[in-house]
Parts: C-alpha cells; sequence; structure tokens
C-alpha cells in the first residue's frame, strides 16, 4: 500500500516548461531513504571529478559516505616498499604495492552500495575497468562516468552499469533521485517531453 502510494505521487509529476515540478513532490520525499549510503568513486585521479562529486553531495545534503583508493600516485606505488622494504626488481616492487593497496580497494568496495567508476581519455585504467568487474561479480550498484568519445571501447563495461553518466554532476544527481526521488531541470531542456506525452498513455507500440 505504501509503496502504491509513492507510484500515484510519481505518476502526478508534470512538465511546465523545463522544469519538472509536482507540489506533492514533498510527499514523495517524505518516503525516500533514510539511510546513509557508501560510495565508492574508482578511477583517474588526474582530474577533480572527486571533489566535484564530493562538492555536489555536500551541497544536497545527501546521506553519503564517499570513499576512494588512495589517490597519491607516490604513496600508492611506494607504500609497500616504504613499509615493507625495498625489492630489487620492479614487479615486485609494485606486487607488494598492489597487495597493500588492495586490502583498502576489496574493503571499500565490499561495504558500498554504488561504485562510480571514471574512465578518462588520457590515460588507460586497467584498475579502474578491474573495479567494475569486482564491483559487477559482488553484484554492486555501478555507475560509469566518462566522455562520449570513450563509449565504444567501454560498451562491455558500459553493459553492466546502471547509469552511464558523461559529467560529475550527472552523477550527482542520479545519486539525489536514487535516494531521495530529486529530479533536476531536463538535460534536453525545452525539448524534454514525458513518454506519455510522444507515445501516448499505456506504452502503445511507436
Amino acid at each position: 500500500m505504501f509503496a502504491s502510494a509513492a507510484r500515484m505521487l510519481v505518476r502526478g509529476t508534470s512538465v511546465a516548461g523545463s522544469a519538472i515540478s509536482n507540489p506533492l513532490r514533498s510527499a514523495v520525499r517524505s518516503m525516500s531513504t533514510e539511510k546513509t549510503w557508501k560510495v565508492y568513486l574508482s578511477g583517474e585521479i588526474h582530474s577533480d571529478w572527486r571533489e566535484v562529486i564530493s562538492e555536489g553531495v555536500e551541497a544536497k545534503g545527501l546521506p553519503i559516505v564517499l570513499s576512494s583508493p588512495n589517490t597519491s600516485h607516490e604513496d600508492s606505488d611506494d607504500c609497500g616498499a616504504i613499509i615493507l622494504g625495498m625489492e630489487e626488481e620492479r614487479h615486485n616492487w609494485d606486487k607488494i604495492g598492489a597487495a597493500m593497496n588492495n586490502i583498502r580497494t576489496k574493503t571499500l568496495i565490499k561495504e558500498a552500495d554504488v561504485v562510480v567508476v571514471r574512465f578518462g581519455e588520457k590515460y588507460r585504467q586497467w584498475n579502474a575497468a578491474f573495479d567494475a568487474g569486482y564491483a559487477a561479480a559482488l553484484g554492486k550498484s555501478i555507475i560509469t562516468l566518462h566522455p562520449p568519445a570513450v563509449s565504444h571501447m567501454l560498451k562491455e563495461v558500459n553493459s553492466a552499469a546502471s547509469a552511464v553518466c558523461e559529467d560529475a554532476s550527472q552523477v550527482v544527481d542520479t545519486l539525489a533521485y536514487v535516494i531521495r526521488g530529486d529530479l533536476p531541470e531536463p538535460r534536453d531542456g525545452e525539448k524534454f517531453l514525458p513518454i506519455a506525452d510522444r507515445l501516448g498513455k499505456g506504452n502503445p507500440n511507436p
């Protein structure tokens, strides 16, 4: 009964101009989850996408705890050698560092409700692809984040994702919708039409 009432309220949503508005939205939000969500941010460390998501989550007041791998490239490379001692061969140096970093990565991905995986154009993020596969194997909800230019190369990864975003703000908007039912201005602006207006109610064949 509770769920059906929520669906009725959602169906009452209308589009006025380019903004999605509904006087009953506050009632929908009152039925949103009150849990604290754990979101793991995997992927490239050369841009500020994590900061953009963090600031967006804070601005919207979302009940989210963000986590990530160690984003210091030097510390991530050298942690094993610093703590356990230097290795003569590079592959051994990398192995002890990677194994130590995996303690954090595996633990936080296992604990996460959502895993966001960021791919950039410049660097080959093998570790991000591995994290996406690991998260998928654990049945985690995955959001991928990357520019359109690399969509073809990531089609298998994207097929396992619940949402494929092009910029960090879309990730924040996705999380806001999932947690509270909040929706932003339509990405297509005034061109946006609800499905009922495009194809009619009852989802008839086009």
